[in-house]
């Protein structure tokens, strides 16, 4: 927001020079872009009257005139504007002067007639870009005084850049509130009375859609002359705050909005049919706008309409039909709350952007709807003149914003700044910002003025104090932090742990969409019943993965479909299951997956070719599950899974549960997947990974250790792990390792049987094993095995 230092300091002057202010402000989060001069740096020019003005002799477009500028004798002064005429006051650079770019005004003959002067425009004073003919200035300008004494061109245009929360600053009634309170000055206000009604005439207002408009204010008034001109001091103050005067009633308007922060808008009152409705566009209406466009307007567009037709783009845009011209007589003066949330958005979905909308979709005070009617209507009256009827309100009190309450606690105030700022100070400090505060047993009860939209919690009023206090003025104190050891689980493996053992192993790390392809995924776990996303992305991302197998096989197609023969991946993420127990009816679950495709091993002379296979994947898995140090939890059993061929998978178990899977995908689905050749994949669920067993520290046996080794005859069926399992059980503690190191099937094994010849070491920590406790143990085994599996020794 661009604004006139000496019109702030009307409402408040602290005893600061502008650069002082301007970095006040910026100090105070409000950060100052720019500081400029409101006019062009120019010396000699005064008020003068043009006494007698006759065309030129020898020139059409040029006029001699005579000007009184308050000496003995007047100046003869050639003049090209067409506005040149007698008994006009101007402002006239005498001999001597020196105007924007240095240029000194000089005596001089043109086309013989001598010109001790010039007569300036505002575009050659340096307050405007452009401007029609010369100055022409108020007939009670006094004579000879120097323009910039008469303008008060030592002032400057200073560029405020707020942000999106500060709304309040909007206008020099919230720059001088927030001045006020830096400098702990008192703010002198412009005085508002109220205008007493001298017609009767009035219009009915309905808010249709009170939610988005809970205020609005209209009144009548009647016999205006829009041809009047605007205030010379009106149109300079609009002028340094970057607005254009328009005419007298849009000055007006716009003139309040500078002034108090709040937009109004001017409706031409022949043009409303019936009463005023605030209400939401139809489907398909239009609406030509001021500037001559037609839009089309959105169903969650808020409208200002008669019984008939759209007047206005509340809060945004005017209605071309609806706006005042030069043949207005009577106009409808509007002041109205629109809520933020009803505005925003709505202007950039239209490609504009105005003064209004800007504000509106901030937020402007709630309560100052009425005070801003006054002021304008106070205004007009006194420039284009008429009668004013009776202010016409209607209000939704359920609909507009509800006092806040917000307690700021000594303790939390100190701990967040980092400094103790006194209690009277801090009171000063939010009572100044315009909060009703109350201070007792070291907290203060605040309540938050209507205007200020941005405080609703305690840390609005930290930042408050701390602004407002300085930033600069809180001293610099260096953090301090005691050591202490942190909290380590020594047992908890780190998820990272497991990812550099899968990348040790040749497999790079993955991360694909939490959203799948629920036919995809349907094809590989036809019984998951998926969440599917009410608005998803696309058709191929709309359903919650059930495993990573689906977005995993999904980058091996691409990959492959990239000439990559060999692929390795891995993936840690959240699987998503339905749950009616679980929070929300989701179980999420964290999950270590990978999947492996094309050869072992990269072309290479020394390798053998050999594409990868179900144990090379289940030697990865096995590592994964070796970093637990607790080989004993963890079981393989032969089991089919979704999506896996029937013949080469597994189930993984951990105490008896099932925590993940480990086999080939099914043949009959590599070409709906766009798979070239089989890839194997796993998963597991974290939860199984995340505890280790520690070791524990025990003596080394200092006898020797004794080796036997047995070969047992078992049907084809009966599963090595399941003999293991049962010879470490029955070994007991001398039994200290156990291997299988050798597989026979053939002549002198009956068919369907197979012979296993199994290495047992004994060995005990207090004495020297004798043969005869190494036979006993070998007995048990062997009869253990011959129990329960009908195992026999082999000749």
């Amino acid at each position: 927001m661009k604004f006139s230092e000496k019109w702030l300091r009307e409402w408040v002057n602290p005893a600061i020079d502008t650069d002082a202010l301007s970095e006040q402000l910026s100090m105070a989060g409000l950060e100052v872009d720019g500081v400029d001069p409101v006019a062009g740096d120019f010396q000699g020019v005064v008020i003068g009257e043009v006494v007698e003005c006759g065309q030129h002799p020898d020139a059409d477009k040029l006029r001699v005139t005579k000007v009184n500028v308050g000496e003995d004798e007047l100046l003869d002064i050639v003049c090209g504007a067409a506005n040149c005429r007698a008994g006009l006051k101007v402002a006239v650079a005498k001999v001597g002067a020196t105007l924007p770019g240095d240029f000194k005004i000089k005596k001089a003959k043109l086309r013989g007639q001598p010109s001790h002067g010039m007569l300036c425009a505002f575009e050659e004073l340096g307050m405007a870009e452009s401007s029609d003919g010369i100055l022409e200035l108020p007939m009670d300008a006094p004579i000879g005084q120097d323009i910039r004494e008469y303008f008060g061109l030592n002032d400057v245009t200073i560029d405020v850049d707020l942000t999106a929360n500060r709304s309040d600053c909007l206008g020099i009634k919230g720059l001088a509130r927030e001045v006020g309170v830096l400098n702990s000055i008192d703010v002198t206000e412009v005085a508002i009375t109220p205008v007493t009604p001298t017609i009767d005439d009035k219009i009915s207002i309905e808010l249709v859609n009170s939610e988005a408009c809970p205020r609005y204010l209209g009144r009548v008034i009647k016999g205006v002359n829009v041809k009047a001109e605007t205030p010379f001091w009106m149109v300079e103050k609009l002028r340094r705050c970057g607005v254009r005067s328009i005419d007298p009633v849009v000055d007006v308007t716009n003139y309040v909005l500078l002034e108090l922060g709040h937009p109004m808008h001017a409706f031409d009152l022949s043009q409303i049919e019936g009463g005023i409705k605030v209400r939401n566009a139809s489907e398909n209406e239009e609406l030509v706008l001021l500037d001559g466009n037609t839009a089309k307007l959105n169903p969650s567009t808020l409208l200002i309409a008669d019984d008939n037709k759209a007047l206005a783009m509340a809060g945004i845009f005017g209605g071309e039909q609806s706006g005042v011209s030069d043949e207005t007589k009577d106009i409808l003066l509007e002041s109205a709350f629109f809520a933020p949330l009803a505005i925003a958005g709505q202007a950039r979905s239209y490609g504009l952007h105005t003064d209004a909308s800007h504000r509106y979709e901030r937020g402007v005070d709630p309560v100052l709807q009425r005070d801003a009617m006054e002021r304008a209507t106070g205004l007009l009256l006194e420039i284009v003149g008429g009668e004013a009827g009776p202010i016409v309100e209607a209000v939704s009190e359920a609909d507009l914003p509800k006092e806040r309450q917000v307690t700021l606690r000594r303790e939390r105030l100190d701990r967040v700044i980092g400094y103790h700022i006194e209690d009277a100070k801090v009171s000063d400090i939010l009572t100044r910002l315009g909060l009703a505060v109350t201070f007792a047993g070291d907290q203060w009860q605040a309540t938050v003025p209507s205007y200020r939209f941005d405080i609703s919690i305690e840390e609005d009023l930290i930042e408050e104090v701390a602004r407002v206090f300085g930033y600069n003025n809180i001293p610099n104190v260096a953090p301090t932090a005691a050591l202490k050891m942190t909290d380590h689980q020594e047992a908890r493996l780190p998820v990272a742990r497991f990812r550099d053992e899968l990348v040790s192993r040749g497999y790079q790390e993955a991360i694909t969409y939490s959203f799948v392809d629920p036919k995809a995924q349907q094809q590989l776990h036809p019984e998951a019943d998926a969440l599917i996303l009410p608005h998803p992305i696309s058709v191929e991302m709309s359903a919650m993965r059930v495993s990573l197998m689906t977005g995993l096989i999904n980058a091996v197609s691409y990959n492959q479909n990239r000439q990559q023969s060999r692929i390795r991946l891995f993936e840690t993420g959240l699987k998503f299951i339905k749950d009616d127990n679980a929070e929300n009816g989701v179980r999420q679950t964290a999950v270590i997956g990978g999947i492996a495709y094309g050869n072992t091993h990269n072309e290479h002379w020394s390798v053998p070719s050999r594409k990868v296979d179900f144990f090379d994947v289940k030697g990865d898995v096995e590592a994964l599950l070796a970093l637990c140090n607790d080989k004993a939890r963890f079981s393989f059993k032969a089991e089919a899974s979704d999506g896996l061929h029937p013949g080469q998978s597994a189930a993984i178990y951990a105490d008896g549960k099932k925590v993940g899977f480990i086999g080939a995908v099914h043949p009959q689905l590599l070409k709906p997947l766009e798979l070239k050749d089989t890839p194997y994949v796993f998963e597991i669920d974290m939860a199984a990974l995340e505890n280790r067993l520690l070791p524990e520290a025990v003596s080394i046996s200092k006898f020797p250790s004794n080796r036997r080794d047995i070969a047992i005859l078992v049907a084809d069926d009966v599963k090595i792990g399941d003999i293991l399992e049962c010879i470490e059980k029955v070994g007991g503690n001398q039994l200290v390792d156990l291997n299988l190191f050798d597989v026979y099937k053939g002549q002198g094994v009956e068919p369907d049987h197979k012979s296993l010849a199994i290495a047992l070491t004994l060995q005990a920590v207090d004495r020297t094993l004798e043969e005869k406790d190494i036979s006993a143990v070998v007995e048990n085994v062997v009869a253990e095995l011959a129990k329960q599996f009908n195992a026999s020794l082999r000749d």
